[in-house]
């Protein structure tokens, strides 16, 4: 009631939903709050957007799809979400659509930034404090910079105002792809390149499967995201994976 009450007083042209319950262990064991944020609350401000002509924009998440196969997820695959997070971000994309009102969602994968807690910034302490790392390698995906995101939401969100008819579902990620263990290899090794303390020797970045951690949710397996119908309906060109990372890790080491 309050997110439709403030919609209504502030008549927005453009509402931005960032906010997300994306805890993904601790979901499985409180799926009414994550529902109340992942699905109700976008339900809600759709609705709202819907009555005033604001254009919404909503975030979501590679977990929608059930992780099978290795080809790259498109936006027209049926959707199978593993867990209480993806069931619940996916119900949150069924109600925006429902609404009638104009909007983006943009599915992505693997986020981080420089600030807050992500994979990196864990990696990095955790070489510091460990001889030897033990990361999965049989999960796959395109981690993807907070600031990536930032400037393709500003560019599709002013073309989708000038042509409405580009609304819609769309996936966001970095080329290429690489596993979680390659990943902390890469951030790894590039933090010993800059002259940084790293306690965990070359070659004890053990790789593991899935099934070495126990998990109360089910991750998907394939979190390869397709972006060809991003990339040519807006004519963008991404980077690549390391790019970004790099360059986050260039802010964050400090070099």
């Amino acid at each position: 009631e309050l997110l439709a009450e403030a919609v209504r007083q502030l008549q927005p042209d453009v509402i931005v939903k960032a906010a997300a319950y994306r805890a993904v262990d601790k979901a499985e064991g409180e799926p009414d709050s994550a529902r109340t944020i992942n699905a109700v609350s976008p339900g809600v401000l759709a609705n709202a957007a819907a009555a005033c002509g604001a254009f919404l924009i909503h975030f979501s998440t590679d977990y929608v799809f059930d992780g099978s196969g290795s080809a790259p997820w498109t936006e027209a695959d049926p959707t199978g979400p593993l867990n209480v997070y993806g069931r619940t971000k996916l119900e949150g994309e069924q109600l925006i659509r429902n609404s009638g009102c104009l909007h983006l969602i943009l599915r992505t994968s693997w986020v981080y930034a420089a600030r807050g807690h992500n994979f990196i910034r864990t990696m990095l302490r955790f070489a510091l404090e460990r001889d030897e790392l033990a990361v999965i390698d049989d999960q796959h995906g395109a981690p993807t910079g907070a600031e990536l995101l930032a400037d393709v939401t500003s560019h599709v969100l002013l073309a989708s105002m000038r042509r409405p008819e580009l609304a819609g579902t769309y996936h966001v990620a970095a080329l290429g792809e690489v596993t979680w263990h390659g990943y902390a290899s890469h951030v790894i090794e590039s933090a010993r390149a800059a002259g940084q303390p790293v306690r965990v020797a070359p070659g004890a970045i053990r790789p593991v499967p899935t099934t070495a951690f126990t998990t109360a949710a089910i991750r998907p397996a394939n979190s390869r995201l397709e972006t060809v119908q991003l990339r040519q309906t807006f004519g963008l060109n991404l980077p690549h994976w390391q790019t970004g990372v790099d360059r986050m890790l260039t802010e964050v080491l400090g070099r």
